[in-house]
């Protein structure tokens, strides 16, 4: 459910017609609702209320600090992935422990600042990686919590870029390996076991490939205790997907996916954390662009419009669904023909979508793009050289402008010219 609903024909983000944002603020944008937003967290909350729980939003799915404050008011924790998204969970009044820090690749600098600063723990995703922690946390005279994210090689059966858990992928440390990788951290000057990491990919829509891997997890808890490590956390990862097509069934429920953590995990008596990012941010986002041409082409019409590929990278590298929507509602009986709805960069693949059906719209009339508000405006660059788009919130009848469109000034300043050219 999201809070994006026509009235009187005209589509609303709450109470504010999404017209008036275009008037004040100009196209393309990104327009997010604070009552989803909110109700999507509190739905996980409901999901989890059976055992001591921390919700670690995935700030890389929606970086605005203005969101992170939000959700971070309500109670959420952080899932960051680099230096900067742990400043950005700070900057949101987000305290350093409900901070988790994963990713494949945190640097010597990165580890040594939040070690500083404070954190929950360290998602350790390599051997490497653990003694890098524990020199530099030897060195600061502190202790580092550390949870090992395990790889279990579960298939997620879900797009192969953002599949994360099978055993070609990147991440963690291989199942079979990490009852010897536990013993080698629990030796390690600088680092206290904390618990265990999994993490398989997201976008899922089945249970089942959780209902997998949260199994193994289960077993290997059991063998790590037996071990003699105080296995008390474990933090379950993210995945959770949304309907992009609504004419598509729709994805299990939070409320469902915390029956399986309970029954998979819930006699361990340890604190559950997960760190959705999609679910919460996604169909809380729109992107809303206006039509700058309708051209005429051989076999097909083309509707080609102010967004572009650098605003809204999913559908040119995943080839993701987004439905498209008129602001405006079509008067009934009004009949749809089918568009390839494209962008003003310079590539092919600045393509939304082919063959979709749509209302006969005219130039200047506004589109908005539903479920943007996950990995929209954070995959967005200025490519071409086209600024990035205003990012909006609503709450109720208000709105606020919470990232400017930089100006071409602005963008210019940017670069230096040396002065022996």
């Amino acid at each position: 459910m999201d809070h994006f609903l026509y009235r009187d024909g005209i589509l609303h983000a709450e109470d504010v017609p999404l017209p008036e944002i275009a008037r004040q603020v100009g196209t393309p944008f990104y327009v997010y609702s604070s009552a989803t937003l909110e109700r999507h967290f509190k739905l996980f909350q409901e999901a989890l209320g059976w055992t001591d729980h921390l919700i670690c939003f995935a700030i890389k799915s929606n970086s605005n600090l203005a969101v992170l404050k939000l959700l971070g008011d309500l109670g959420a924790g952080m899932d960051v992935v680099s230096g900067g998204e742990y400043r950005r969970a700070r900057a949101a009044g987000v305290p350093g422990d409900r901070v988790v820090f994963s990713g494949v690749g945190k640097t010597r600098e990165e580890i040594a600042y939040v070690l500083e600063q404070g954190i929950r723990q360290f998602n350790v995703e390599s051997e490497p990686e653990l003694l890098a922690i524990s020199q530099i946390a030897a060195k600061l005279g502190v202790s580092a919590p550390i949870a090992l994210r395990v790889n279990p090689d579960v298939d997620a059966k879900t797009h192969e870029k953002i599949a994360t858990g099978k055993s070609e992928n990147k991440f963690g440390i291989p199942i079979a390996r990490a009852r010897a990788v536990y013993a080698q951290a629990a030796d390690l000057p600088g680092i206290e076991v904390i618990g265990v990491d999994v993490h398989i990919g997201s976008q899922l829509t089945d249970l089942e490939p959780f209902a997998q891997a949260f199994a193994k997890v289960r077993d290997l808890t059991l063998q790590l205790r037996e071990d003699g490590h105080d296995i008390r956390r474990l933090d379950l990862g993210g995945g959770l997907g949304i309907p992009y097509e609504r004419s598509n069934s729709a994805p299990p429920l939070p409320i469902e996916y915390g029956k399986v953590i309970e029954e998979s995990l819930g006699d361990l008596g340890c604190e559950i954390e997960i760190e959705p990012g999609r679910l919460i941010s996604g169909n809380a986002g729109m992107l809303v662009t206006s039509v700058i041409y309708l051209k005429k082409g051989e076999g097909r019409d083309f509707l080609i419009v102010d967004a572009a590929m650098n605003d809204l990278v999913r559908p040119s590298m995943y080839g993701a669904y987004h439905d498209i929507v008129p602001v405006i509602e079509a008067e009934p009986g009004t009949v749809a023909q089918p568009y390839d709805i494209v962008g003003p960069v310079c590539e092919t693949g600045d393509t939304f979508a082919k063959a979709r059906n749509m209302v006969p719209l005219a130039a200047d009339d506004l589109v908005a793009f539903r479920s943007a508000g996950a990995y929209g405006a954070v995959m967005s660059s200025e490519y071409n050289s086209r600024p990035l788009i205003p990012e909006v919130l609503v709450r109720g009848g208000e709105f606020a402008l919470i990232r400017a469109r930089p100006s071409f000034e602005e963008m210019l300043a940017r670069d230096t010219i040396p002065e022996w050219l």
